[in-house]
């Protein structure tokens, strides 16, 4: 009886002792969104907080090496982030290539919308203190205004009730060089710069270019707007 006795324990200590492999966290459906989510944002560097969820039904790689972890990643990205769209996955455990899928997404882009805070009038600056705010999609309402378009570059183009949103429709580029008035041009290439006053043949707001008038050579040419009655030309 005792010879059996001492190798059953025998068994069970090797048992204990054998080596196992390190459990490796499983690539659940909500692990895989959080990653492809990451990766659109990095990619398309967008305004906003950015969402997604698959429109069809998956599965998860199967894996049979327990040694690394399954980690996707976009390796094809459409043109434009946009509401609905097809993503190329690739699923590597280290070097090696597990899978690849072509994934439907879903994608949802949260960003703040401004709301009139009190009645607005045309010509009024967009700023902060007129406006309250409200969380939409910008891929579903892509007229809505976003919070980063307040400063001194946009103005109201109409009035605007209390409460209602406020949409790309309802705003302008406020002109910073206006036709027929004279603005100053920087030309040149590099830290060699000349200053020359030109004559606006053309209103123009801030990064747009403009048609300018030299007065002495009365040629025309373009000049990018940079400040109020300022504008550059580089070569």
């Amino acid at each position: 009886m005792k010879l059996p006795s001492l190798f059953f324990c025998l068994l069970l200590s090797a048992a204990f002792l054998r080596a196992e492999p390190a459990p490796v966290p499983v690539l659940d459906r909500a692990a895989l969104l959080v990653q492809l989510a990451d990766d659109l944002a990095a990619h398309y560097s967008p305004d906003g907080s950015l969402e997604v969820d698959l429109l069809r039904p998956w599965t998860a790689p199967v894996v049979t090496d327990g040694t690394a972890a399954l980690v996707p990643s976009v390796v094809e990205y459409p043109e434009t982030l946009a509401s609905s769209m097809l993503v190329r996955v690739r699923y590597k455990q280290g070097e090696r290539i597990v899978r690849e899928d072509t994934l439907a997404l879903r994608a949802s882009l949260w960003n703040e919308s401004m709301i009139a805070a009190a009645p607005i009038k045309r010509g009024d600056p967009v700023s902060l203190q007129a406006v309250t705010t409200r969380r939409v999609d910008v891929l579903r309402d892509r007229d809505a205004l976003p919070m980063s378009a307040a400063g001194e570059d946009y103005v109201f183009s109409r009035e605007i009730p209390a409460g209602r949103r406020i949409s790309w429709r309802d705003v302008f580029r406020r002109p910073l060089v206006h036709r027929g008035q004279m603005v100053e041009v920087q030309a040149g290439s590099g830290s060699l710069l000349i200053t020359i006053k030109a004559l606006a043949m053309q209103d123009g707001a801030r990064g747009e270019t403009v048609r300018v008038r030299n007065l002495e050579s009365k040629r025309d040419f373009a000049a990018k707007v940079t400040a109020e009655n300022r504008a550059e030309v580089r070569f």
